[in-house]
């Protein structure tokens, strides 16, 4: 089994395109194609990823061709599978200006990780190890982090900026609107859904950075 150095810096080859109600461009269930990528750089057969995450080769297979996406579940436990975090798919917002790096992120060279459907996050931090990591969350009408509970390490806090979010933290559910804010830990089970009727967009900031 290839080590996870070895497929630092790869970049997919998908190139189709739409464009986020923020301006930035992105890259509808791209991220089958780089799961299928690093899977096969880490020697794994679809097999291999079934026993690994408990589901089915045929959706695994449907994730990887880019019909469908996963819920954010899924894809913690894909990454884990595979040994990455969920960042390390987030996708290059374009060329950075040296002085900038590693302190600045223009809107236009936001990293972008769309894995649910109807979920798009951008990376309001400049890399991936930035502690606290910060992330610009779009949720369209209807969108959710799908019907399982998830949990990991650490905490998170946001604000919702525009709509409504449905946030469950273990047995409590809130709904929260524009300028209401959350904090909890993150090994508490949680998901949250828009329940908006429009984008729902949230500010959300994860501690250590685990995305």
């Amino acid at each position: 089994m290839k080590e996870q150095a070895n497929v630092q810096g790869h970049k997919p080859a998908d190139k189709t395109t739409a464009r986020s109600q923020d301006g930035t461009t992105g890259e509808p269930y791209a991220v089958g194609a780089q799961i299928r990528e690093l899977r096969r750089l880490k020697e794994l057969s679809l097999r291999d990823m079934a026993k690994l995450t408990g589901r089915s080769i045929g959706h695994l297979s449907q994730i990887e061709r880019g019909f469908t996406a996963p819920s954010l579940k899924l894809m913690s436990d894909i990454s884990t599978a595979l040994g990455v975090q969920i960042g390390w798919f987030f996708r290059d917002g374009g060329d950075i200006p040296e002085d900038e790096q590693g302190v600045i992120v223009r809107r236009e060279n936001r990293k972008q990780l769309k894995c649910v459907s109807g979920i798009t996050d951008y990376l309001l931090t400049p890399n991936l190890s930035s502690d606290p990591e910060l992330l610009w969350c779009e949720f369209e009408i209807g969108a959710s982090s799908g019907e399982e509970f998830f949990t990991h390490k650490g905490a998170e806090a946001g604000v919702v900026v525009r709509g409504a979010l449905e946030l469950e933290v273990g047995s409590k559910t809130f709904v929260l609107r524009k300028g209401d804010s959350f904090s909890f830990k993150s090994t508490e089970p949680h998901r949250f859904r828009n329940v908006a009727d429009e984008m729902t967009v949230v500010v959300w900031s994860i501690t250590p950075p685990s995305w």
